[in-house]
């Protein structure tokens, strides 16, 4: 049995269980983080979430798990078969967790957590999202999911990111192609119930809404 550790509302938890859903796995979550805290035997030496346990495997950091569940579980599917499409879908995993997460989760903070900012600071980062989204909405091109035809671990760390940012009150760019490739990520049961999830407006809201996903697998 799969143990995922971290609360239901954290964007890099939903990676995580976005995968557990597409690779149809029996899993367990345990509400961590947040407003939950961090137990004393926290395994997890950076107290983050989410911390993944399989049987005696241990894995943290979020794209780092899901790597380790599209490897281990899902062959030819979120692992592509080809060297060339799963070297294509590392890129887009790395591009995640640097370029684009720079821009955008500052801006989620700003807007919904609390985090002061003046409105320059805003739209500095409104205008990174838009500018770094371009690349993927470039790269989605002729294409259903960031590496081609199929759904790969690419999508998921993407993906669990997008969900926030065609919710948020923004302008956006016209970004056709990445907007088409959301609305089919809409479609997926195992996105709608693991990352389309109420985050509120504000500080006050997210709290509420935190508490409410608490127990809910």
């Amino acid at each position: 049995m799969i143990t995922v550790l971290g609360r239901r509302n954290s964007a890099n938890v939903q990676k995580v269980m976005w995968a557990l859903g597409e690779l149809s796995l029996d899993y367990v979550r345990k509400d961590v983080g947040g407003s939950f805290g961090y137990p004393d035997n926290y395994p997890n030496p950076n107290r983050i979430v989410p911390t993944l346990l399989d049987d005696e495997q241990l894995v943290w950091e979020s794209n780092a798990c899901v790597r380790y569940l599209a490897r281990t579980y899902g062959q030819g599917t979120l692992w592509p078969a080809r060297a060339s499409t799963l070297t294509e879908a590392d890129i887009w995993m790395e591009w995640q967790r640097s370029d684009i997460s720079n821009a955008f989760f500052p801006l989620f903070q700003m807007l919904v957590r609390g985090l002061p900012a003046t409105p320059e600071q805003i739209s500095k980062k409104v205008e990174a999202c838009g500018h770094w989204f371009a690349q993927l909405d470039q790269q989605l091109a002729g294409r259903q999911f960031i590496c081609g035809d199929q759904l790969t671990m690419a999508d998921i760390v993407n993906g669990a990111m997008a969900y926030r940012y065609f919710t948020l009150p923004i302008e956006r760019p016209e970004l056709p192609d990445m907007e088409s490739w959301y609305q089919r990520l809409c479609a997926r049961p195992a996105y709608q119930k693991h990352v389309m999830i109420e985050y509120g407006s504000n500080l006050e809201q997210w709290n509420i809404n935190e508490a409410a996903n608490a127990n809910i697998q």
